[in-house]
């Protein structure tokens, strides 16, 4: 410690601040490079970025004596440790805002019996070892506070680097990474309560103390939620006609956080749990939360995080490992603690029957460290409750190492087991209506989302059923205008270009999506896509296998005018949709929005009871368009009937098979088209007799012979719905939809649906028309 009388003291106090600086710059710098190098290894960003920092830190480049001189300074590590209790704050406070808690809460005795089952094993294990170690690292102290803080080493999971790596490795929507994260909380939780028995027991208080300190902090937690739901809706009501809250009011939002952050840990809490708490409970669907989501999601994980990720790295020195007692301590704490993971995850899975594979990827996972754990062991080594600086170093190695092993490890199994972790498409007709819908609906203006909120209520069901929708908003990307203004000749509104990517509409979008959570309950996260039109395909399809969607909903690329004609928006739009369509990794459904039924799609309004049809004329498409129906019939305030379309001969059921083919063509056709035949019929009977015969659908058959009567069945029955869902193809050349119009216009609605979309089908309802998804292979994408 330098001496105050010292006259380069003022020098040695200035120097840790320039020092911090420039060490996250080489973080930064390092762990991009490093990422470039190693991103197509499959390596995951959190340990790249913990790599970079152990490798400019004591065990790395900080040995040369100029690099150590410069960063290893006195009194650095108090600076270091504030600001990671900063980034702490804020990581752990948007990690909450993203936190899925709909599914937290479905799931709680899931991930809870996979988070005890690890946490009591490690528990065990840690009481087995902890003799050995305090022995080995000659410590000084209380046994048993060390034996707490080697619990909290064992059984805690980094849950900030379980949940970026999951979201590296796009495995964060899964089941399995859902499940992950939120058992890499609850053990985070653990070790935070375990925290609070070693910061407190330092202090001596009673226990009539802890009881009222506790009751405290839940006090504060309550306080501070129900502040921010007042400031947050007053903040809305007051940037009513705003896209986002302004930078004041934004900071003024965290600043209520952070003042009562470090005022828990001045107490001597730690703030993990209630930044935690404030982000998941902060009020949703609203500007205030649409601003913090936006503003702090690029830079803290663009910046923060892989500080405070290299930072961990930066702490270990195995220059401690000098010995094969030390050795001994590092393999045996890392050895428990992958056992003890290992053991109970598996057992837990086990009696909650997942799948082998998943729970041993699951294991791993809960094997991260450097998050509680390290923070453990600042605050053991801050109170001088553990006299050994050598216990602080092996413990601070075991864990950064432990990282740097088990990360690679799953980045290879996540790999390796691609095809059963990775997005699966699972179609509709075999879905049960009872599972969890996750569906991406595009817009590319403020025009059709009243219609497509309104059908993703619909599409929601009972209100049991799991719900998790997106919506992106698609901006095209402007060519560079060409002006002589200078930069202070522009008018005011010309100066920034938000407009030109969306910035108009992204307000009359946000208020039609806040008015729909607010009546629902619903919260819709929102997307924005920016690129040319020419690619703008790609982002969709790209977002849709990242959330895992079950289908994508794209507005038809005309609108309906004030006459009730429809006019084409954009040309781009037409063509957007059409390679969405081929290149799709999940179902897709275009609605054309005829405008009348923005407001009676919306089924929020109790009143009203809106007929809908489903027409089926026999195909995988029609089939697809029959299971998305299930949902929508079984909506409370939906009346939906299913209408099958029958050939009133026999005779024409052959009409379909090409005469002028071979022999072997001819049957292979007649054996396509039964085994069709025979998906329809059992697919209608099970939907038939599940729903149909216990009321909740109504059915009706049509039989006709051709495609003009086919036609004229549609006309009898415009007036009678307000949605018409219709599958994209029929099956094959079917002799019931052939001729059904003069002309076909928009081939990527197929026949019916381009038929329903025309101007001579006088229908003043909307269309949604279902494709199944079709597999295809990449490479002609390039």
């Amino acid at each position: 410690m330098a001496d105050p009388e010292d006259p380069e003291c003022g020098e040695e106090l200035f120097n840790p601040v320039l020092a911090m600086g420039m060490q996250y710059s080489c973080i930064l710098v390092l762990s991009h490079f490093l990422q470039i190098l190693l991103k197509p290894l499959g390596q995951a960003a959190p340990i790249v970025q913990i790599l970079a920092g152990f490798m400019l830190g004591p065990s790395g480049l900080s040995l040369i004596p100029e690099v150590k001189s410069y960063f290893l300074r006195n009194f650095v590590a108090d600076y270091y440790e504030f600001m990671a209790v900063l980034f702490r704050i804020i990581i752990m406070f948007l990690i909450g805002l993203e936190m899925d808690f709909p599914y937290f809460l479905r799931k709680l005795r899931q991930v809870g019996i996979i988070a005890c089952g690890s946490s009591l094993m490690c528990t065990f294990f840690a009481a087995a070892i902890t003799s050995f170690v305090y022995q080995e690292t000659t410590s000084h102290g209380s046994a048993f506070m060390m034996g707490l803080m080697i619990t909290i080493i064992l059984a805690s999971t980094a849950s900030p680097v379980v949940i970026r790596l999951a979201a590296d490795l796009k495995f964060a929507t899964s089941d399995i990474g859902r499940m992950a994260i939120s058992s890499a909380l609850i053990n985070d939780a653990y070790g935070v309560v375990l925290l609070f028995a070693i910061s407190k027991t330092r202090q001596h208080y009673s226990y009539a103390t802890w009881v009222f300190l506790g009751f405290l902090y839940l006090f504060t937690v309550g306080l501070v939620v129900v502040v921010n739901k007042y400031v947050a809706n007053w903040m809305n009501r007051r940037n009513r006609n705003q896209k986002y809250l302004k930078n004041a009011e934004m900071f003024g939002l965290l600043a209520i956080l952070y003042i009562v952050a470090m005022s828990l840990e001045l107490m001597g809490f730690s703030s993990l749990i209630f930044s935690f708490l404030i982000g998941s409970m902060f009020p949703r669907g609203g500007k205030a939360a649409r601003t913090l989501l936006i503003k702090l999601t690029y830079p803290v994980h663009n910046f923060i995080l892989p500080i405070y990720f290299g930072y961990l790295g930066f702490k270990a020195n195995v220059a401690y490992i000098d010995s094969i007692r030390n050795f001994c301590v590092v393999f045996f704490i890392m050895l428990l603690s992958f056992g003890g993971k290992i053991v109970g995850t598996l057992a837990a899975c086990y009696h909650l029957k997942i799948p082998y594979y998943e729970g041993v990827l699951m294991a791993f996972l809960m094997n991260l460290k450097g998050h509680v754990d390290l923070l453990a062991l600042t605050i053991g080594s801050t109170n001088k409750i553990i006299l050994s600086d050598t216990f602080y170093g092996l413990m601070v190695s075991a864990v950064v190492i432990n990282s740097l092993v088990w990360g690679p490890i799953i980045a290879f199994m996540v790999r390796r087991e691609h095809d059963i972790i990775g997005y699966r498409q699972i179609y509709f007709e075999t879905q049960a209506p009872e599972c969890e819908l996750r569906l991406l609906a595009c817009v590319h203006g403020p025009r059709p989302v009243a219609t497509m909120v309104g059908l993703i209520a619909a599409s929601r069901g009972p209100e049991s059923v799991p719900l998790t929708p997106y919506l992106m908003h698609l901006v095209e990307l402007p060519g560079k205008s060409n002006t002589t203004l200078m930069y202070n000749q522009k008018e005011e509104d010309e100066v920034s270009d938000d407009d030109d990517y969306g910035g108009n509409e992204v307000v009359e979008i946000n208020d039609a999506v806040d008015i729909f959570t607010a009546e629902t309950g619903v919260m819709v996260h929102q997307m924005k896509a920016v690129s040319p039109l020419s690619s703008m395909y790609k982002d969709v399809c790209d977002h849709a296998e990242d959330i895992r969607a079950s289908v994508i909903l794209l507005p038809f690329h005309k609108h309906q005018r004030i006459d009730g004609k429809l006019e084409t928006s954009k040309d781009g739009i037409r063509t957007t949709n059409q390679k969405v369509l081929r290149f799709a990794p999940c179902a897709v459904a275009i609605l054309v929005d005829r405008g009348l039924t923005a407001g009676s799609l919306n089924i929020t309004n109790t009143d009203s009871l809106q007929h809908i049809a489903t027409l089926f004329f026999g195909g995988p498409d029609d089939r697809e368009a029959l299971g998305f129906s299930k949902r929508l019939g079984m909506h409370n305030h939906i009346n939906l009937t299913v209408i099958r379309f029958l050939s009133a001969s026999a005779k024409e059921q052959n009409v379909g098979v090409d005469i002028a083919h071979k022999e072997e063509n001819v049957l292979m056709a007649i054996s396509d088209r039964e085994t069709e035949t025979e998906a329809d019929n059992e697919v209608l009977s099970e939907f038939y007799h599940r729903y149909v015969t216990s009321g909740q659908v109504g059915y009706v058959e049509k039989h006709v012979e051709n495609g003009s009567e086919t036609a004229s069945a549609l006309r009898d029955m415009a007036d009678m719905y307000s949605l018409i869902v219709v599958g994209k193809e029929g099956r094959g050349y079917s002799p019931l939809i052939t001729g059904i119009s003069d002309w076909e216009e928009c081939p990527e609605l197929g026949k019916v649906g381009d038929f329903l979309a025309s101007a001579e089908f006088d229908f003043c309802g909307s269309v949604l028309v279902m494709q199944q998804h079709r597999p295809t292979k990449h490479e002609d994408d390039d």
